[in-house]
């Protein structure tokens, strides 16, 4: 069997209605820092936000339709109570409450109505 050369996941994509709205959310509410902004084609825009030191980032794709999904994108936090408080806090749509099994995690929900997962990852020893 022939090996790939694939080293990595560089960018996942969510569909947003409202880029700059969506922007404002990741950034401001999640702290994610703007990564790459730019014209691919007449009147469209590529925008990339991700976590700061984080090697994979979030595109925020343009449609007038078809936001609102389950993104299965699994974010990961040091610790899940803590961010679920401030998230809450701010007025972000989280669960009521952490799920404290398997690991601590909760599910939030972007102005689109897209949701991502906010994982605990156990500290190593």
């Amino acid at each position: 069997m022939a090996r790939s050369h694939i080293t990595g996941v560089r960018t996942v994509g969510i569909p947003v209605q409202d880029q700059e709205a969506a922007l404002a959310f990741y950034r401001d509410k999640l702290a994610f820092e703007k990564r790459l902004d730019g014209e691919f084609a007449p009147g469209e825009r590529w925008l990339e936000v991700a976590a700061p030191g984080a090697d994979t980032s979030i595109a925020l794709i343009r449609t007038p339709t078809g936001a609102g999904i389950d993104t299965q994108i699994r974010l990961t936090t040091t610790d899940a109570a803590a961010d679920h408080a401030t998230l809450r806090d701010a007025g972000v749509d989280v669960d009521a409450e952490v799920i404290p099994f398997p690991v601590p995690m909760f599910v939030l929900r972007d102005p689109d109505g897209n949701v991502l997962r906010i994982v605990e990852v156990p500290a190593t020893a």
